[in-house]
């Protein structure tokens, strides 16, 4: 018995019964394939790129010993077991920005003319005061300040990655 004015928050669906549910297919998760080959791929790219992390690490060491000498070869003892698991995760880190790189079409300049144009067009507009009255009337002078303060606190970092210190130099 259904009152009047009555109304269902669900659709109402029809009941499962063993003949129903065998009947359904089986749902597929992460995978484009059969099989499950995708994964496989996955795996073994995976363990390529740890091979070749591996044996650039290797090479990178032992240049480390010879050019640095008993300071390299500290260095390269210092960080002990963490350095296979360091390694491998800078080896992932480098093919994801790779492919990054090529699905964003990012490319370098190509010729000195890009920079010069690049620095020319910032400098022609900070020193134009009509640009300046136009970025506040339109209120992208928020943005402007926003990418110089980022601009400011890149150039600290480096100060302080420059210095080995996070306050002053050590005169020592």
């Amino acid at each position: 018995m259904v009152r009047p004015g009555f109304r269902l928050s669900q659709p109402l669906r029809a009941r499962r019964t063993p003949q129903n549910i065998s009947r359904q297919q089986p749902s597929r998760f992460a995978s484009s394939t059969p099989g499950g080959s995708t994964s496989e791929s996955a795996q073994k790219k995976a363990e390529e790129a740890f091979a070749t992390a591996q044996k650039y690490a290797c090479q990178a060491v032992e240049t480390g010993k010879k050019f640095l000498g008993p300071v390299g070869e500290k260095a390269g003892n210092l960080l002990g077991s963490y350095r296979q698991p360091l390694l491998y995760n800078l080896s992932v880190a480098r093919e994801f920005l790779k492919q990054v790189y090529v699905a964003e079409r990012l490319q370098p300049p190509t010729s000195l003319n890009a920079f010069t144009s690049a620095y020319a067009q910032i400098w022609s507009r900070a020193s134009n005061p009509q640009f300046w009255r136009e970025a506040v009337r339109s209120g992208d002078i928020a943005k402007l300040s926003l990418y110089a303060v980022e601009a400011y606190g890149i150039f600290k970092i480096g100060e302080i990655i420059g210095r080995r210190s996070l306050v002053g130099y050590k005169l020592d």
